[in-house]
């Protein structure tokens, strides 16, 4: 459960102002078909944060547990670092291009391909690795890209002036940062987690 609950926080907080939040109002403004994009936003975050849970997993057997230790805290920490970085959409990444793929496969492709190495991913990859509990991270790391996109979708820019994004980003990278220290001085081994 705290697997599900930590990575459903921590990606909800961490795609407040995301460029993946800033294409879903994209989306819902070029499109105005809310429930179409809503379902590709779910498929792409599905393959995209299973593809990286299984990456997460596939690193646990792979590396030492002292390796992992300082390769997971390191890496939340980084995370930590970058959540504080505003993000911007980029051209490329805005989906629609010259493929006519509608709303729904339009929604998927450049949801998936905004997705790629994007802080939520390679957050999906390392709680996947610290937590050992695939479904869960990915489930919930699903769940907090549900809860920050989809209003975006249905409320548009109307909330984005009422978010404190900076507020929120400094939320989610402490919380990054909590848990990197808390990795790398072992506070789950001590308390027997």
């Amino acid at each position: 459960m705290e697997a599900f609950l930590v990575s459903t926080g921590l990606v909800a907080l961490a795609e407040i102002g995301d460029k993946t939040q800033l294409l879903a109002f994209l989306l819902a403004a070029r499109f105005r078909r809310p429930l179409p994009i809503c379902l590709g936003i779910l498929i792409a975050t599905l393959v995209n944060h299973a593809c990286a849970g299984a990456l997460g997993a596939w690193i646990t057997t792979q590396l030492s547990p002292q390796v992992l230790r300082w390769g997971l805290g390191l890496g939340f920490v980084a995370m930590a670092i970058w959540t504080l970085i505003p993000d911007k959409l980029d051209e490329e990444e805005e989906g629609g291009g010259k493929l006519k793929l509608g709303v729904l496969g339009t929604t998927i492709v450049a949801f998936f391909l905004a997705e790629m190495g994007d802080k939520t991913q390679i957050a999906t990859v390392a709680m996947a690795a610290q937590f050992k509990a695939f479904w869960a991270v990915v489930a919930g790391t699903t769940l907090g890209m549900m809860i920050a996109n989809v209003p975006a979708v249905f409320l548009g820019d109307r909330l984005a002036g009422r978010i404190p994004v900076r507020l929120v980003h400094g939320v989610a990278a402490l919380i990054f940062l909590l848990l990197g220290l808390a990795v790398l001085f072992g506070v789950g081994e001590r308390l027997g987690l």
